[in-house]
């Protein structure tokens, strides 16, 4: 692709307050939030939708934007890509995930293990401002940044 590629992502909460991560190939085996590219034509919340169901078979509800970032040929992921990441945060239902070929593991994991994790691309600093937001009891502000 000639030009930046709009993608979404989300940091999707079960009804245990824990947020998903998947392992993924594409992100040096590292454990990054599902989503994926905007079809064009296609609103964002529903581009989330859409490929948080195929990447997890989960449905999601109450979606807040949280952050705008840009990666411009990051070496952090598997091919040279100038992406724009908008990404949310949501709520979901369901414990059950169903992974495509996307990704090769997840887990659900409460915000201060994060640490934990082997995180890939700036997953990292984004659960970390919203970890801090959340401790701090302030509302969450879009941060931008990469």
């Amino acid at each position: 692709m000639k030009y930046p590629e709009p993608t979404v992502g989300a940091i999707i909460f079960n009804p245990d307050n824990k947020i998903l991560l998947c392992k993924s190939h594409k992100w040096n085996n590292k454990y990054v939030i599902p989503g994926g590219h905007i079809e064009l034509g296609e609103k964002m919340e529903e581009a989330l939708k859409r490929e948080i169901l195929e990447e997890t078979g989960l449905e999601i509800y109450d979606i807040k934007l949280i952050s705008l970032k840009e990666s411009v040929f990051s070496d952090t992921f598997h091919k040279g890509k100038h992406f724009i990441f908008i990404d949310y945060t949501c709520r979901t239902n369901s414990y059950e995930v169903t992974l495509n070929d996307e990704a090769e593991e997840y887990e659900w994991v409460d915000l201060r293990e994060i640490d934990n994790y082997e995180l890939g691309g700036f997953v990292k600093s984004l659960l970390m401002e919203l970890k801090n937001s959340k401790e701090s009891q302030n509302k969450v502000e879009i941060f931008y940044g990469y």
